[in-house]
């Protein structure tokens, strides 16, 4: 089924504790043991002396494995020699260099998991706060599959119904037919907006919630944005329209991941340069989940160790005095974002959304044309979680993995 024996050091380059040699495939105990001597039994470890290092050699037999092939993983020492040298003599033994995220991929092709799991396993890799790994943990459970394939089994019953009247006379069919159909089809589709309704809330987990620092300037914005960020970051000047560009940094805030984001001054210019940075800082305030807004009119004051203004959130970037109350009343803003359950990826909400304009009228009294949209409804749902597949969709998510993943 698949192309070889493949290997690759899974762990991050550079200095470390440990370093992980994993081979997958038909001959990967044979290779294994060309550059290890015997192996353990399946299951079991054993301590190897190398001619570059003393390893740890890990059996696992098919399908008890994470690839769901015979797979070993031999750990060394980190560093960027002893691994490599490791790699190289599986490489010598027969094995190849692994593809970006060739060995979830074939986890996937071999049942050990689908593709909304597999999307799973980078976004847990990536998450950058313990919500964000929360999530990404709780759609690898498993839950999600389970989920998507209620909906499209549903789909794809009421499907088949429709297919099959289409070959009976009209007549023959129950005076309620249409009906029930008509209900299954709807409770179908308001379990897909449910979902989506929680797309937002997966971006916000995935990339982080939009915080824009806005104002004129002089306002305090980039000040600000080195006290909340605890670092000098941006370039703090009395000149106006020192930030001309964007300036975006992350930011953990009560676990939510955050992209703060400093912008050029508000105001009217004859200067080309700055006036491209008022426009995109006009756009990032449009989209933003949260406003920093220093404005004369905003939400937040700052400089309140000279003095204080009634109705605002008044914070000093030079004493640090509100920062925690600015920060709190983000958290407020953006917590509702946070759901129980698993959210969608970019790539699900999309084949939902497709799905769901499928069913839309699903009230239609023309059979034909019903038995059509739930046929298209039926196979974005396919995509889902992998039931229906193609080379690109494969390649354009596992390109996204790191090379050992």
């Amino acid at each position: 089924m698949h192309d070889g024996t493949i290997a690759a050091i899974a762990t991050a380059p550079g200095r470390g504790g440990v370093a992980v040699v994993r081979i997958s495939g038909d001959d990967a105990f044979e290779v294994a043991e060309l550059v290890a001597g015997k192996l353990p039994p399946p299951g079991h470890f054993a301590f190897r002396r190398l001619d570059i290092d003393d390893v740890l050699v890990l059996v696992f037999k098919a399908p008890n494995s994470y690839t769901g092939e015979d797979v070993v993983e031999i750990q060394s020492h980190g560093g960027g020699v002893a691994p490599r040298k490791i790699l190289d003599a599986c490489f010598a033994a027969g094995a190849r260099i692994a593809r970006r995220g060739e060995f979830t991929e074939r986890a996937f092709l071999n049942g050990k998991m689908d593709l909304s799991e597999a999307e799973s396993v980078i976004e847990l890799v990536d998450a950058k706060t313990d919500r964000a790994a929360k999530d990404a943990r709780e759609r690898l459970s498993g839950e999600t599959r389970r989920t998507y394939n209620d909906i499209y089994r549903e789909v794809l019953e009421a499907g088949a119904d429709l297919e099959h009247s289409l070959d009976v006379d009209e007549t023959d069919l129950p005076p309620d037919f249409l009906a029930k159909i008509s209900a299954r089809l709807t409770a179908a589709k308001k379990r897909i907006y449910t979902i989506l309704a929680r797309s937002h809330e997966g971006r916000i987990l995935r990339e982080g919630a939009l915080v824009v620092l806005a104002g004129e300037p002089n306002a305090g914005k980039s000040s600000l944005m080195n006290a909340l960020l605890g670092a000098n970051r941006v370039i703090v000047s009395d000149i106006p329209g020192t930030t001309r560009d964007s300036i975006e940094e992350y930011l953990d805030l009560g676990g939510y991941p955050v992209r703060l984001v400093d912008t050029a001054g508000l105001r009217d210019t004859a200067d080309a340069v700055e006036g491209e940075g008022i426009r995109r800082a006009r756009e990032l305030i449009d989209k933003a989940d949260y406003v920093i807004d220093l404005s004369p009119s905003g939400n937040v004051h700052t400089k309140c160790d000279l003095e204080r203004e009634p109705g605002k959130i008044n914070v000093s970037a030079k004493t640090g005095e509100g920062l925690d109350e600015l920060k709190a009343d983000i958290v407020r803003a953006i917590s509702p974002l946070a759901v129980a359950e698993p959210t969608p990826s970019e790539r699900e909400s999309s084949l939902l959304s497709a799905a769901a304009k499928y069913l839309e009228d699903t009230d239609k009294s023309d059979i034909v044309l019903l038995a059509g949209n739930v046929r298209q409804a039926g196979q974005a749902l396919a995509q889902l979680t992998g039931e229906v597949y193609s080379d690109d969709l494969l390649s354009s998510i596992f390109s996204r993995f790191c090379v050992g993943k």
